[in-house]
């Protein structure tokens, strides 16, 4: 007669367990399903974005050292009146487009066009507007002998020290130091089914788990959404997309994020340059800050 409340006990423990599960699974599965949202043929790429935001876009081409970058489109342009510089990684459409493109991912001469782009910027008081949208710097043996990791390393370093401003919007993938090499901004918007990790969420399956079977559980364990970013602190706004993800209407898609990105810059307008660079750089900063229960921040009053 004893049994009865215990097996009922179990089986509650049983159904919490199952619930637990379910949530975790669509918690997982949504982090996934927005990976490949962020990847879709079909998404917006940046010249997409330059041709429905921009006017009189005029692109400059090379790093002045060694060649021409076609993953990386840099150029001047006007956004609402004013002069711009635009930086942003280019995925391409076909096979051809896509080879010609490195689907997205800079080398060295990419980087160093980019940052000469926003050199040129700074000298003639322009705010900068870069987009993020490669899987990751080229990681192959050309790029590695002309110095990748050094041209990264010296991008975020001279971006840091801008003294214009500069918004950075990530709008389709963001991965690793090949995101963060035109990625230091004042003020990070994110579209709302981009992502932004320090590695794919395939890389982690294989790292972690020796396999491709736990890609969903790697890209939630990641906190690649737009809405993890925002509650870390590491982005500043999450821009929504139009019903079923950007790739449905680019048109839309550019709308609402012309709407965030002019409310994102407008403010920076006219600020001192030593103070965006401090404003930048505490921002940076800041993010992986962790303060124990019960104690205060460093820099406030004991």
């Amino acid at each position: 007669m004893d049994e009865a409340p215990d097996r009922e006990a179990e089986l509650d423990r049983l159904r919490a367990e199952v619930e637990r599960l379910r949530r975790e699974k669509a918690e997982f599965a949504d982090a996934w399903q927005r990976t490949l949202l962020a990847r879709h043929e079909q998404r917006p790429y940046t010249l997409d974005y330059v041709e429905r935001i921009f006017q009189g876009f005029s692109e400059i081409h090379g790093d002045r050292r060694f060649a021409d970058d076609p993953a990386m489109v840099t150029g001047m342009a006007r956004y609402h009146g004013r002069p711009v510089m635009v930086v942003g990684q280019q995925k391409g459409r076909d096979l051809k487009s896509r080879q010609l493109r490195n689907f997205g991912m800079a080398q060295p001469e990419g980087y160093r066009k980019a940052l000469r782009a926003m050199k040129l910027a700074e000298k003639f008081s322009r705010p900068i507007i870069t987009f993020i949208d490669t899987p990751g710097a080229y990681p192959s043996i050309g790029a590695e002998e002309r110095g990748q990791a050094e041209a990264i390393a010296y991008n975020i370093r001279e971006m840091a020290r801008l003294e214009v401003p500069v918004v950075v919007c990530v709008i389709g993938e963001g991965g690793s130091g090949g995101a963060l090499g035109i990625g230091v901004g004042n003020y990070v918007l994110m579209m709302e089914n981009a992502i932004y990790t320090v590695i794919s969420p395939e890389g982690c399956s294989a790292i972690l788990w020796k396999d491709q079977e736990h890609v969903e559980a790697a890209a939630h364990a990641l906190k690649i959404s737009a809405v993890d970013l925002l509650s870390l602190g590491i982005i500043d706004e999450v821009v929504p997309e139009p019903p079923g993800g950007a790739h449905t209407d680019w048109d839309a898609a550019a709308r609402l994020l012309d709407e965030r990105l002019w409310h994102a810059l407008e403010p920076l307008l006219g600020r001192p340059g030593n103070e965006l660079r401090e404003q930048r750089y505490r921002k940076f900063r800041a993010m992986g800050a962790v303060v124990s229960a019960g104690a205060a921040p460093a820099d406030s009053p004991a």
